[in-house]
């Protein structure tokens, strides 16, 4: 009797003792363990981030960090960190919040004008996913990447259309890179590389000529008709006489891209560069921008005209008045000049 006694306390001691472990190892695991008050709340983990690391970005976050850490030990993501964007949702318990961390990687926008040099960009992209600018623009200048793909130091710039795409946040700088070409590559179809064979251009050659449609003018309407300007030009072997190119030679030369520079002079047409169209004639070895999807698309599918001059149109700010030979274009010009002298503008 004495022995079953025993034998009935020890049962019930391993019960009560079980059900304690069950209850602690349920409550580590399957308690909410959110403090705030949001729907949800964003963590980005670097891809060389600690488990302390991560424990200090979660801690403002989470009611009980020491049963996440014991959480997270006994499910093995102490010791498997990932990098990334990843969203706490309020309410979540431990288990739900490993899991988050470990399989839940959101994806990010990325989105980028016209920059009108790779040291911009890498800037611009830096500020959006993991990467910094200075392996970003390592990654850009890659002579074996340039070389491989097609590039090289003088239209490196070429493989980044301007637009909107979805990257995981700890992309890498390469892998940033690599996907920018493959989107390059799927921008240009069969069709649009019809369209630039039929111009008598490389598809090189229609974006550093995109690129000076698209600094001439910021209105998408107007592009196909100063894109058909400058193709008569190539056509007739004019000299483009851009001023946005003499801008941009200008600017590199002084290695200043931050410079303003409202209006070009005399002098400045005399400037020895590749870029100085008024100096060199056909299309600059490069791009001087990065032109947008209007802008190249304008140059693939021009405006039919016989314009070859065109001055702001100081009647309809924005736009441009064409002409079709240079006495009309003087009349025009005058015009310009009057205005511009009028607003005492001296560079």
């Amino acid at each position: 009797m004495y022995i079953k006694k025993i034998l009935l306390f020890i049962v019930l001691a391993g019960l009560v003792g079980g059900g304690l472990f069950a209850y602690k190892v349920y409550g580590t695991f399957f308690n909410p363990n959110t403090k705030f008050e949001n729907k949800e709340a964003f963590v980005f983990i670097k891809s060389d981030d600690t488990f302390i690391e991560v424990q200090e970005m979660l801690q403002p976050l989470l009611n009980d960090l020491d049963s996440f850490k014991q959480a997270a030990d006994r499910k093995g993501y102490s010791n498997n960190i990932k990098g990334g964007k990843y969203a706490i949702k309020k309410g979540m318990n431990n288990n739900e919040i490993i899991g988050a961390l470990r399989s839940g990687n959101i994806a990010v926008k990325v989105a980028f004008n016209n920059q009108e040099t790779l040291e911009l960009l890498a800037g611009r992209i830096a500020s959006q996913i993991e990467a910094d600018s200075t392996s970003l623009l390592i990654a850009f200048k890659d002579e074996e990447f340039l070389k491989e793909n097609g590039f090289d130091n003088g239209n490196e710039i070429i493989p980044y259309i301007p637009n909107s795409y979805e990257f995981f946040w700890n992309t890498s700088a390469e892998k940033f890179r690599d996907r920018m070409v493959t989107e390059y590559n799927r921008f240009w179809n069969e069709n649009r590389k019809e369209k630039a064979n039929k111009l008598g251009l490389t598809p090189n050659e229609v974006v550093a000529l995109a690129s000076i449609v698209h600094k001439e003018t910021a209105k998408v309407d107007e592009r196909p008709r100063v894109a058909g300007l400058y193709l008569n030009r190539v056509r007739k072997k004019m000299l483009l006489q851009a001023d946005p190119t003499v801008i941009y030679a200008i600017k590199k030369n002084a290695g200043d891209f931050n410079m303003v520079i409202k209006r070009v002079l005399y002098k400045d047409l005399e400037l020895d560069s590749p870029y100085n169209t008024y100096k060199y004639a056909g299309i600059p070895p490069g791009p001087i921008a990065m032109p947008d999807i209007s802008a190249i698309d304008a140059v693939l599918s021009p405006e039919q005209h016989d314009y070859l001059y065109m001055v702001a149109n100081v009647e309809d700010f924005g736009y441009h008045k064409f002409a079709k030979n240079l006495a009309q274009h003087s009349r025009n010009k005058e015009q310009y000049i009057r205005w511009i002298n009028s607003q005492n503008i001296k560079r």
